[in-house]
């Protein structure tokens, strides 16, 4: 009796359960209109951050150092950054910067390869150097103990300033570049990005993310020795320590290991001018096969010391700066079109761009890309909701305090500073500046730099395929081709055009 009195209840409270499931259920609504009655306090004062100020001088060569105390750990970290990079490459040949900045660590006057790759595991350091795409400088950086200080600066100087380019070195790495070139083609980011900077900056350097097969298997080890004559001088670095060293130690460390660097003339770094926008277009790379397309839209917007550049973080972060962002919720959350959609923009010496991505299968293409138009224009045409700004504005102060733990990305905060010339508060006023930004800036600097009439969109993808979840829906090529977002050309996944690709099937 007991067991079915027992058996009876469980059946009663499983019936309860199931009837309140079936009635959340019936009134199930979109995850905009839910509303969190359990949130707790939020704290609308701005967080004050003040930057630890690092000790600055200049040796008699010429070369800026920065020292940055912070005694928390052991360790010691320095970059070297030099005042070229893969903006300086050659025009017809790409990639000059990255083979210089990967062959430097290669050999010495005194040490080859393997003897550099001994000296740093010897004493637990970690080396490297790089010269990223669309960049003016080239670093060199190492980090370890700080009781290996001078081991450290001591194989760092020896790569900076005394690299050889081996021959045979250069040879593996030509091979493995050549193998890398090839693989990339298969990737769809790739080839979205490559179309993307492509037509936004035309015959400007920025447009170039790679080197060519051309140009990897034609640099030659003096293109490596005439590019290094001609850009390190200390007069045209600057050198950052972080850690635990005192300033008159971190002198010392840049005097000793530095101070015969001989200072010299370097070229002016003259980049020429930017090309006029282009009116809206929409580029199809074929893809064939491929079971998704990639969606990148946008177009140029500003350099890093523009005053904009404060209110179009905010900006971005509302529209796609990450998985609580407007882009993310409704192309991943309400209409389950993607794993994740973002925008972002980067500004440097010159205007960079912004970006808004997607990937999706394929027979959704045309509903992510109407989508992530939508929220474009919706920056643009409505004023972003209070709490929303605030959320998002609390948000970036405190990833930026936090980031500021890490001895490396503060050190990186100020070489920024020395780099681009902002000012010497700048970091201190950061914090004050974001929190500042109201609904009404953030309208304004979505109309100014989300440029509807001169977007660039790449789709990626095989275009043969249904870009429509009905049945009988048009192929990615007919929808992309139908006009409404904009004049197609189509192009092989080897950047060579398709001719008539651009019409739509009759």
């Amino acid at each position: 009796m007991r067991r079915f009195v027992s058996f009876f209840v469980v059946m009663l409270v499983l019936g309860a359960f199931t009837a309140v499931a079936q009635e959340a259920g019936s009134k199930a609504t979109s995850s905009k209109s839910v509303q969190r009655l359990n949130r707790a306090p939020v704290n609308k004062e701005v967080l004050q951050v003040k930057l630890p100020r690092p000790f600055e001088s200049r040796l008699p060569n010429g070369l800026i150092v920065v020292v940055l105390e912070r005694h928390k750990l052991p360790t010691i970290a320095a970059t070297l950054w030099v005042k070229a990079g893969a903006l300086q490459d050659p025009k017809d040949m790409p990639g000059v910067a990255e083979f210089h900045a990967a062959m430097m660590r290669e050999g010495t006057a005194t040490q080859n390869s393997s003897q550099i790759a001994e000296a740093t595991d010897a004493i637990g350091a970690a080396l490297s150097t790089s010269a990223s795409y669309g960049q003016a400088f080239t670093s060199v950086s190492i980090s370890g103990l700080k009781e290996t200080a001078g081991k450290m600066f001591s194989v760092m100087a020896d790569v900076a300033l005394n690299p050889i380019f081996p021959a045979e070195e250069l040879e593996k790495f030509r091979a493995r570049k050549l193998a890398q070139l090839q693989q990339q083609r298969s990737q769809p980011g790739f080839l979205a990005q490559e179309k993307f900077r492509s037509v936004l900056y035309g015959d400007f350097p920025a447009a170039v993310i790679s080197a060519s097969p051309e140009s990897t298997r034609a640099i030659k080890v003096e293109d490596l020795r005439k590019f290094h004559d001609a850009w390190f001088a200390p007069n045209n670095a600057i050198l950052g320590i972080v850690g635990d060293v005192a300033p008159e130690e971190g002198m010392r460390l840049a005097t000793q290991y530095f101070g015969g660097w001989q200072q010299k003339a370097v070229p002016a770094q003259s980049l020429p001018p930017l090309p006029a926008p282009q009116p809206r277009k929409v580029y199809l790379i074929q893809r064939p096969g491929s079971v998704q397309t990639n969606l990148v839209a946008g177009n140029l917007t500003l350099k890093r010391t523009d005053p904009d550049y404060i209110p179009l973080t905010v900006a971005n972060r509302i529209l796609g700066g990450g998985a609580a962002a407007r882009l993310f919720i409704e192309l991943r959350e309400e209409k389950g079109y993607t794993y994740g959609s973002y925008s972002q923009f980067t500004a440097d010496i010159y205007p960079g761009p912004f970006q808004a991505t997607s990937e999706q299968r394929n027979n959704v293409s045309k509903g992510a890309l109407d989508a992530l138009l939508a929220e474009l224009r919706k920056m643009r045409d409505e004023p972003v909701p209070s709490a929303e700004l605030e959320d998002d504005k609390r948000s970036l102060v405190a990833a930026f305090a936090l980031s500021l733990e890490n001895p490396a990305n503060l050190l990186s905060r100020w070489l920024t500073v020395k780099y681009y010339g902002l000012p010497q508060d700048y970091w201190d006023t950061f914090p004050g500046k974001i929190s500042a930004v109201t609904a009404a800036n953030v309208q304004q600097i979505s109309r100014r730099y989300i440029d509807m009439d001169h977007l660039q969109v790449v789709v990626v993808g095989d275009g043969g395929q249904p870009a429509e979840e009905q049945a009988g829906g048009k192929t990615i090529r007919d929808v992309l081709g139908g006009g409404d977002y904009g004049p197609l050309q189509v192009f092989s996944a080897e950047g060579k055009p398709v001719p008539g690709g651009g019409a739509p099937k009759q």
